[in-house]
């Protein structure tokens, strides 16, 4: 980058640090990324003259070299997935076969899937201004009015989706789509990334659904998959389609240089938390400053918040300062989320790019596909859960020629911590991988019950489905009189179809209505194992931005009764947890250490609430009288002989482990930060995992901890950390040390979850318990690794 962009970039961020003491400077680390310029090319020679003309109206004289490589692999009849960075153009990737395709077959049909009805509006906008004759564009969601849903069967062309309408509304009534589903030429699956765990696994099994329908129509479409940068994209696309894809990777789009800087807010003396442990001010009261800050400067900066009401919060945050210092600019900050209705975004994003507006506080629904980019900066208020969401969020800012600023603020969270103090964890280690599980038997029977009532399923296409897992299943669906057997397949037995009781957002079991008590309005739904943790009496609930409490919780009948009411704090359920184990699938000894992985049944009960002050101080503690609930699921979990773990006394103050009346509060505080960097290793957020430790473990007669996925069935999130766990687990010892607090703190071995109130917690000897554990790994490798080098030396005769 040139001497004056680097002054720019640095400008920004002296800009947003200024008025902090030197001693409380938050800044960890400074890094600074290199421009990427533009790789283009030729226009294929297969895309016709009035597609082609259309495009270049859009203002696109040349495609780049990835656009072309996977427009014309689609073309040619391969799946494809295109994982490129933001703004790099994908959209046109899928666009050129497509068009192409329905403007020189008069019979062809595409369908196109995002996973927001807001992203499939902005598609078919575009599209819909090229006016390519013939093509006929359509929406087909819960939006689409009554009246206007024939034609869009019996006329549109490329009909723009997603996955619960598809789910509830087109396979289910494959038979009035006939002629849709007969020219079916290409499938579209957009933002495909976001399909992952529990809902990945929903998807995945929903597109094996669509490919099934499509062949009984004669129909073979080609899929085409956009995703954003991510592991292993050919191998996550295969397992989310059950086909073979082709990955492009090598992104030609031209970005401007980008400084990223990781910012960890200071401790604040004069507030505690629970258990009196420090608290940092708050990731999004932070933003607000530094958004606040840079407006001033005149920089367009996006912050992304993790919530709709802390990007709400963050807007107003920023508007009461700069109203204090800057009145004239207070009006040019904003908030925008899901939930906002389409023109009220179109407004917004229009003002933003027109620089009307200087800053906006979003959540993650400005990182999925619309069209914001080339911004002087970028605000990340927590890490938004996956290295492909930070770079999507991070590639909003920067134009080609011009640098940008990426700040990133850590949460109090022992994964932000760690993030925050080891910089080549977050910029230079490769993306994840997406982590889905189509043969979950919890996620696997609904849709197969679904397949079944849409056409008699068939021994032959029970591989698409699992194979031997799909048989399993429907062996309990045909005992639970769901299905009947007969000599050509699987029968659905009901004239109810299945589908409406599916909820593919969900982990595939009932669902508790929340309903406003006066009005009896439904405002949404939990999963009915998640909602004792969160629609218990006094719980506080957002929807769309709006704030209720939770009055009644009617578990028999499936409903939480809410009212509306803003109270100024936040809950979170408190349980207690017993854990079984049903099932080793695999383990691993290392001397004293055993590392395992399977399946586990965890009897959790809810048994009171934390009510928490935005800033982290806690108000109280109100106790619940709720039912035990059972999740069966997978797990990973290590065990610690005696012996090694508590070692012996070696003179005064000298011990080789843990002191005996410690083990509890360091298996305890180890469990704890082994929870908040798992999503490290696995694509999870820590509320989708849960963990117990314990001394002795009834099943194990050891000391025991154990990390299991918080879905029936699992996700297959502790299954990645079985496979990464002497790095997860590294990573967790090095996140506690470099925690500054003396005892324990959210930032290391806390958790907003705990269901013992953090009780009892020690920080020290969890970092011994680590130590314990990574030394016995390592020693066992080392010496697995001698006695290899001796074979080796026998086997050739060497000394």
């Amino acid at each position: 980058m040139t001497d004056t962009a680097e002054t720019r970039a640095r400008r920004l961020l002296r800009r947003a640090t200024a008025g902090v003491p030197e001693d409380d400077y938050p800044v960890t680390h400074i890094a600074d990324l290199p421009a990427r310029h533009a790789r283009a090319t030729d226009w294929p020679g297969w895309v016709p003259d009035a597609v082609l003309a259309a495009v270049t109206a859009t203002g696109v004289d040349r495609p780049w070299e990835h656009q072309v490589e996977a427009a014309s692999t689609a073309w040619s009849g391969h799946n494809v997935v295109v994982a490129t960075g933001t703004s790099s153009g994908k959209s046109l990737a899928y666009q050129l076969p497509v068009l192409s395709r329905l403007a020189t077959d008069g019979r062809a049909t595409a369908l196109y899937l995002s996973p927001t009805k807001a992203l499939a509006g902005d598609q078919l906008r575009s599209v819909s201004d090229m006016d390519i004759p013939g093509v006929r564009p359509a929406r087909y969601d819960g939006d689409t009015p009554q009246s206007e849903r024939g034609w869009v069967r019996d006329h549109a062309r490329w009909v723009f989706t997603n996955p619960d309408m598809l789910h509830r509304g087109i396979l289910p009534a494959h038979p009035r789509w006939a002629r849709f589903f007969r020219g079916l030429s290409y499938v579209v699956v957009d933002e495909c990334h976001g399909y992952r765990g529990v809902f990945g696994s929903h998807v995945a099994l929903l597109l094996r659904r669509l490919r099934r329908i499509a062949r009984r129509y004669g129909a073979d479409p080609v899929f085409v998959l956009a995703s954003a940068t991510t592991a292993e994209p050919a191998e996550f696309a295969g397992r989310l389609l059950g086909a073979d894809c082709v990955a492009v990777t090598d992104d030609a789009s031209p970005h401007g240089a980008r400084t990223v800087a990781l910012w960890e807010p200071p401790l604040l003396g004069e507030l505690a938390g629970e258990n009196d442990a420090p608290v940092r001010r708050s990731a999004g009261a932070e933003a607000a400053r530094i958004l606040a800050e840079l407006v001033i400067e005149g920089a367009r900066t996006l912050a992304f918040v993790r919530s709709r009401r802390g990007a709400e919060l963050t807007a107003l945050g920023a508007q009461r300062i700069l109203a204090e210092v800057a009145p004239g600019l207070a009006d040019k900050v904003a908030a925008y989320r899901a939930g906002y209705l389409p023109e009220e975004r179109r407004a917004l994003e229009s003002a933003l790019l027109d620089g009307e507006l200087l800053g906006v506080a979003t959540t993650n629904a400005l990182e999925l596909g619309v069209d914001i980019s080339g911004l002087d900066a970028v605000v990340i208020a927590g890490y938004p859960g996956t290295l492909a969401s930070f770079w999507q969020q991070s590639g909003r800012a920067g134009r080609a020629g011009d640098d940008a600023l990426v700040v990133f603020v850590a949460r109090d969270d022992p994964l932000d911590t760690y993030l925050a103090h080891h910089p080549k964890a977050l910029l230079e280690r490769p993306v994840e991988a997406a982590v889905l599980d189509p043969t979950n038997p919890y996620v696997l029977a609904p849709h197969l019950a679904c397949a079944a009532a849409e056409s008699a399923l068939t021994v032959k296409e029970l591989d698409d489905f699992g194979g031997d897992a799909a048989r399993s299943v429907l062996d309990g669906l045909v005992a639970d009189s769901l299905l009947r057997r007969r000599p050509s397949g699987w029968y659905w037995t009901s004239r109810d179809r299945p589908h409406s009781d599916v909820d593919i957002r969900g982990s595939g079991v009932e669902q508790v209505a929340v309903v406003e008590a006066d009005t009896s309005r439904l405002l949404g739904t939990v999963d009915g194992a998640a909602a004792c943790g969160t629609v218990h009496p006094g719980a506080v609930y957002l929807h769309r931005g709006e704030s209720y409490v939770v009055d009644e919780l009617d578990l028999e009948q499936g409903i939480a009764f809410v009212h509306a009411e803003d109270p100024e704090w936040s809950t979170s359920a408190r349980d207690v947890v017993d854990i079984e184990i049903l099932d080793t699938v695999e383990k691993r000894t290392y001397g004293g250490v055993t590392v395992n992985l399977g399946y586990v049944a965890v009897t959790s009960r809810v048994v009171g609430y934390l009510r928490r002050l935005p800033s982290g101080e806690v108000l109280d503690h109100v106790p619940l009288d709720l039912p035990e609930q059972v999740l069966h699921t997978r797990a990973v979990w290590y065990t610690i002989a005696e012996p090694l773990l508590c070692g012996a006394d070696e003179g005064p103050g000298t011990r080789t482990g843990v002191e005996p009346a410690r083990v509890p509060g360091a298996l305890h505080a180890a469990e704890h930060a082994a929870i908040g960097l798992l999503p490290l290793f696995a694509t999870c957020d820590r509320w989708d995992i849960g963990g117990v430790s314990t001394a002795v473990h009834a099943d194990t007669g050891e000391a025991t901890v154990f990390v299991h996925d918080g879905h029936p069935g699992g996700a297959g999130f502790a299954d990645r950390g079985y496979a990464a766990f002497v790095p997860w687990l590294t990573a967790t010892r090095d996140a506690v040390i470099s925690c500054e607090c003396p005892a324990g703190c959210p930032s290391c071995v806390q958790s907003p979850k705990c269901g013992n109130g953090n009780e009892p917690l020690d920080k020290a000897g969890a970092v011994a318990v680590l130590d314990l554990v990574l030394a016995a790994v390592g020693e066992a490798a080392a010496a697995h690794d001698h006695s290899d080098a001796h074979a080796a030396e026998d086997s050739t005769g060497t000394t």
